[in-house]
């Protein structure tokens, strides 16, 4: 999938419709979570806005309150999964590894995730 596809082509935006499954860990008004089907660490949860955007500058640009929220779900799902430390990650871009250009954070942890402090 490109950065130029639409939100009606995206996987992020069918699985927020309902469309498409997921294990989901929770849900506000603007934000969905749910469990990584490929998870990198013992806790791999996306936090994604219900708002289309090709990363996360541009939701930032976009909608800047969804951002807020996607870091509060972030935090809230860490107190609960991780005793509230955890990486929270976002890829920009092919060459960074996003292979879903829908803005999404990975809320990770357990064990060292493979990089020093």
């Amino acid at each position: 999938m490109s950065d130029i596809d639409s939100a009606q082509d995206c996987l992020f935006c069918r699985i927020v419709a309902g469309d498409i499954p997921a294990q989901k860990v929770m849900e506000t008004d603007r934000v969905v979570a749910f469990r990584d089907i490929a998870p990198q660490a013992p806790v791999h949860i996306l936090v994604v806005p219900r708002t289309h955007a090709p990363n996360v500058a541009a939701l930032a640009a976009a909608a800047p309150e969804e951002l807020a929220e996607m870091a509060q779900v972030a935090q809230r799902i860490a107190d609960a999964e991780c005793g509230g430390e955890y990486r929270w990650i976002f890829n920009t871009g092919a060459a960074a590894g996003q292979t879903v250009f829908h803005a999404h954070g990975h809320v990770m942890n357990g064990g060292t995730l493979g990089w020093s402090a």
